[in-house]
């Protein structure tokens, strides 16, 4: 969603890719949440506050909302990885925390994001992932496969949609879930 970086420590560093605002915004007026979720051990590791994240997204929110686009809600796991702590991705928790809170259903959700650790996420939340080749650089999949890969998030919302129209007949409702 954002172009990548190896830690974003700074609002003025912060940047969303082209089309972004768009395709959140697509998403918005097809009545689905869009949620980030996203590891920040740059908090643990004393490379960024909190305060500071809080003024990347609200940063990320005012970008987005130029162009008519909204984020529902942002979780933020603030661990080191080697903490072992369930909120951190591949871990799940951030995940059930935002269903139970918004009343989603994660097996109706889908996980959009630009690492394979995304997809892992997804998978262990019993929901559909697309990898979107842009933002992050490539890596290996270690036997993962997302369910769609896209080129940008503008290709992801795309097949969501059609995914959406798909299931409609079904009476189920889907949810996005955007890192």
């Amino acid at each position: 969603m954002a172009q990548y970086r190896e830690y974003c420590c700074h609002p003025k560093d912060f940047r969303l890719l082209p089309g972004v605002g768009h395709a959140v915004r697509t998403l918005n007026h097809a009545g689905l949440a869009v949620i980030v979720m996203t590891n920040q051990s740059a908090i643990a590791r004393g490379w960024l506050t909190g305060d500071v994240l809080g003024q990347i997204h609200r940063k990320m929110r005012r970008a987005l909302g130029r162009v008519g686009a909204r984020i529902d809600a942002i979780y933020v796991c603030p661990h080191h990885p080697d903490d072992g702590c369930a909120c951190r991705k591949p871990g799940i928790a951030m995940f059930t925390q935002a269903a139970e809170e918004l009343g989603l259903s994660l097996a109706s959700s889908y996980v959009v994001g630009d690492r394979m650790l995304d997809v892992l996420s997804g998978r262990a939340a019993g929901s559909q992932t697309i990898l979107v080749r842009s933002g992050h650089r490539p890596e290996p999949a270690h036997g993962v496969e997302p369910d769609y890969e896209a080129e940008d998030l503008t290709e992801a919302v795309a097949w969501i949609l059609q995914q959406e129209r798909l299931q409609r007949g079904q009476g189920s409702r889907c949810h996005a879930m955007a890192r």
